[in-house]
């Protein structure tokens, strides 16, 4: 049974401009489009943990971002790799997450838009997977569980 959805944050839940330094001081922030209809729904039933590799912001400047668009009441636990010591894709980046929060892998599940960090990792650590692929990219992604191109097909997916 999943009781934990696991998210990314830079172009999963809030759009990565690529500006320098912490997000939570750049001069636009936005919402990945659907992602909050999509956790307004999700956070009822799930508990939702946002967890990110960002060199540039640590777990409170992630909250400060996630702040200016109303995000950050969506989520039971937050994480950064500079709290966690790892980065995505290493297992122990997810396996510290898991401690953490009390779940078990089989739990949980990691929404992520790179394949690469997101999605491989999270399922060599024993979650499960789903793929934001918003830029409809081409290919074969065998550990992903499911794809999505827009967050509100986690409705239907959960």
């Amino acid at each position: 049974m999943i009781k934990g959805l696991v998210f990314d944050w830079g172009d999963t839940i809030m759009k990565d401009f690529n500006f320098p330094g912490p997000m939570s001081g750049w001069a636009e922030v936005a919402w990945i489009d659907g992602a909050e209809e999509a956790l307004m729904e999700l956070n009822k039933k799930y508990s939702c943990i946002i967890a990110t590799s960002a060199d540039h912001s640590d777990t409170d400047e992630m909250k400060k971002a996630l702040s200016r668009v109303g995000a950050e009441r969506y989520f039971h636990h937050f994480f950064s790799q500079k709290e966690l010591g790892y980065k995505k894709p290493d297992v122990r980046f997810f396996a510290s997450v898991m401690a953490k929060t009390g779940f078990l892998p089989s739990e949980c599940v990691m929404i992520g838009n790179l394949y690469e960090k997101d999605i491989i990792g999270a399922k060599e650590a024993g979650m499960k997977t789903i793929f934001f692929n918003e830029e409809g990219l081409k290919g074969v992604f065998p550990l992903a569980d499911h794809q999505i191109e827009r967050m509100e097909q986690l409705l239907d997916l959960l």
